[in-house]
């Protein structure tokens, strides 16, 4: 085993590299183009037996990969933010298709107004699609998870698309050690693509299309689909202990730290849920008992494994990097769904709103909303929830619509309205 300084995006590429996969349809787009530039010097320099092609849009790009896949071979590709919202179409389409191959998405916050920062916006669009999604903290993880994603994809019990999740800039261009199994290591763990009855041959073709169908046959299509997705749970279960066994890395589908004894816990996806466990780690320090829970697997969703772990708890704080616009968090309102009704579900579930557009989530914030969820405790109140926005942050953003409201009547006193 070698130990390599790497990129989240490295470690992207090194999945793919040793998972011996054989086709790259591409697009690039900011910030996940370093995999694919990656991957292209290897295939250039005879390091990676695969083709790559450079199609011209990611909705191409994901019909691609899901058409070779539906061929018999392994595929891989990435993107990012609104390269994702673009094959959107075909994401749907393609989950239909039951066509195994794994997709890198680096979360980046989406339009309007444009950023480069990241969120997750980008990857809960595509939650109801029929991919399955694991979310990555580490640069390890996304190598490792990047591993797992082709056994889970490619399972008889599953055969769907998979989505490996990392955070942009924080996650993407961060450099990590990270332990690189020897590609045999490697091999023995994924093992060769068994496509079964998936395959194409142009001297025997056979249609794998679905003709347009009614109500009754449709509803069937999708509850199969449906139910192939919840058979993760138990196939994540066993390849992940598989992985452990021969890696020494675990990966539960939610990591717990802290939380055997804590009466507040944390919930959040992604990077920025290191920095909730160093909050962890003080909040501890100071004699409060306070704990984490980070979700890897978002779909299927580990709903039972959520009841266990939060049962009987004072207090749940969740913490999402999205914001589903006339709802809230979004997972919140699904690990609200995943409790309600569970007998020993915690009385108080919070939300809080923050690190939109790569907004930072400061110590002293998880700080804060620990406070606010042992108060909720102790009140029995549960508060509205709340974006994580600080008054000198409002300060500011008032100035510059001060600013603005200025620049608009000194325009129109001069004429240009009138002019224009």
């Amino acid at each position: 085993m070698t130990r390599k300084l790497l990129t989240g995006n490295g470690a992207a590429a090194w999945g793919a590299r040793l998972a011996a996969t054989d086709y790259i349809p591409a697009f690039p787009i900011t910030p996940q183009t370093e995999i694919i530039e990656t991957i292209s010097v290897w295939i250039d320099q005879g390091e990676m037996d695969a083709r790559m092609i450079t199609m011209e849009s990611e909705h191409s790009m994901i019909t691609a990969a899901a058409s070779a896949a539906a061929s018999g071979i392994r595929v891989f590709s990435a993107t990012s933010s609104q390269g994702l919202l673009y094959g959107m179409e075909m994401i749907y389409t393609v989950s239909g298709w039951r066509a195994p191959f794994v997709l890198v998405n680096v979360s980046r916050g989406l339009a309007s107004p444009i950023t480069l920062e990241p969120d997750h916006n980008d990857i809960m669009s595509a939650r109801d699609s029929g991919f399955l999604q694991i979310h990555c903290a580490t640069c390890q993880e996304v190598l490792d998870s990047t591993l797992m994603a082709f056994r889970l994809a490619e399972d008889a019990r599953i055969r769907l698309p998979v989505i490996v999740n990392l955070d942009g800039f924080y996650l993407s261009f961060t450099r990590e050690p990270v332990e690189l199994p020897e590609y045999e290591d490697a091999q023995k763990f994924v093992g060769a693509y068994d496509p079964e009855n998936i395959r194409f041959r142009a001297s025997s073709p056979v249609s794998q299309a679905v003709a347009v169908l009614g109500g009754a046959p449709y509803s069937y299509f999708r509850y199969e689909t449906h139910l192939a997705a919840q058979n993760g749970l138990v196939v994540y279960d066993e390849l992940q202990k598989e992985f452990a066994n021969q890696f020494g890395r675990e990966y539960p589908a939610i990591e717990a730290y802290q939380c055997d004894d804590a009466d507040i816990v944390f919930v959040m996806l992604g990077s920025f849920a290191t920095k909730a466990q160093a909050a962890v780690d003080q909040l501890r320090n100071a004699g409060k008992k306070v704990g984490l829970l980070r979700p890897r697997l978002l779909r299927p969703f580990p709903a039972e494994m959520f009841q266990n772990l939060l049962a009987d708890k004072a207090g749940v704080a969740v913490i999402d990097q999205n914001i589903s616009m006339g709802m809230g968090g979004v997972l919140h309102s699904e690990l609200a769904a995943a409790l309600y009704g569970h007998p020993h579900a915690p009385p108080r579930l919070l939300s809080f709103i923050g690190g939109l557009g790569g907004r930072d989530i400061s110590l002293e914030e998880f700080f804060e909303i620990a406070d606010v969820t042992q108060q909720a405790v102790n009140t029995k109140q549960t508060p509205p929830p709340r974006l994580m926005y600080t008054e000198q942050e409002l300060r500011e953003m008032r100035k510059l619509q001060a600013v603005a409201s200025v620049e608009r009547n000194e325009l129109n006193n001069s004429g240009g309205a009138k002019n224009g």
